[in-house]
């Protein structure tokens, strides 16, 4: 065997090491890399965006009622499983407490409402406690009329939901979720005027997905004619118990419908 031959020989073992361990670092490396591209949401959200505008950022509420009911809901999430979350402001924390007792406790929701929210403060709940504790099966999620109440054009404020629909999606991805449109106000003109919640209600309606079910149960607030009466909404904006009541029997549809007939709570005897 001449010299060359030699050096030859004695280079391929090291040649083909050099690849194989390339080899090895590439596959480690794609390896590593699987479980965090697994882990990016997928499809979140089928709608939208609404409007190019910049959401207001996530924000706590300084209001001492809103940071002692956050806490509240908080501790109560990781005592206990909830079946059902009732996300929202007003509407939802001063739901009535008698057609509560009859129509959603039976079922296993928890009333996690918070006076005042708008869709930034909610969105900030939702990083930081309020979905903390055992996975709930169901979201219903009614949001924004605080957002045309504080001047916001009605593209910014269903933007605002889809921000909460995306961020429930990321977090709970198994729940279903009930997404509701925005109930009838009369307290500013400006908002009957324009057509501000039909405006919301059409492009939050977009939403509906199979995970999430959209649903518009606002008109049986309402009378024939379209009047919101006084002994349904006494301020034209939040509900008596009267108006809870009217929407208690189709909520009670909606919410068996997301957790499956078998869920249904035994009928009073």
């Amino acid at each position: 065997m001449t010299a060359h031959q030699i050096v030859r020989s004695a280079r391929q073992p090291a040649r083909t090491s050099v690849l194989r361990s390339a080899l090895i670092g590439l596959l480690a490396a794609l390896v590593a890399a699987a479980p965090l591209a697994s882990a990016q949401p997928q499809a979140p959200a089928r709608c939208g965006p609404f409007t190019q505008d910049a959401l207001p950022q996530p924000a706590a509420r300084e209001n001492v009622h809103a940071r002692e009911r956050f806490e509240r809901i908080k501790a109560a999430l990781k005592s206990q499983p909830y079946k059902v979350l009732f996300l929202g402001d007003s509407l939802t924390e001063r739901f009535d407490q008698e057609v509560w007792q009859a129509h959603m406790a039976p079922r296993g929701v928890m009333n996690a409402g918070i006076n005042g929210d708008r869709t930034e403060h909610l969105l900030w709940r939702l990083t930081h406690g309020n979905l903390d504790g055992p996975p709930p099966r169901a979201i219903v999620l009614l949001i924004g009329t605080n957002d045309l109440g504080h001047g916001r054009p009605p593209d910014l404020a269903a933007e605002g939901v889809r921000a909460i629909l995306v961020k429930l999606r990321q977090r709970l991805p198994d729940a279903r979720i009930l997404l509701l449109g925005l109930w009838p106000r009369a307290d500013l003109p400006r908002i009957q005027e324009r057509h501000e919640i039909d405006a919301v209600n059409r492009l939050i309606a977009l939403c509906d997905d199979g995970a999430v079910t959209y649903a518009d149960i606002g008109a049986l607030l309402l009378e024939p004619d379209g009047r919101l009466l006084p002994q349904i909404s006494p301020d034209r904006l939040h509900f008596s118990a009267q108006g809870y009541a009217r929407l208690a029997p189709r909520l009670d549809a909606l919410i068996d419908q997301l957790l499956g007939a078998d869920n249904r709570p035994p009928v009073p005897r």
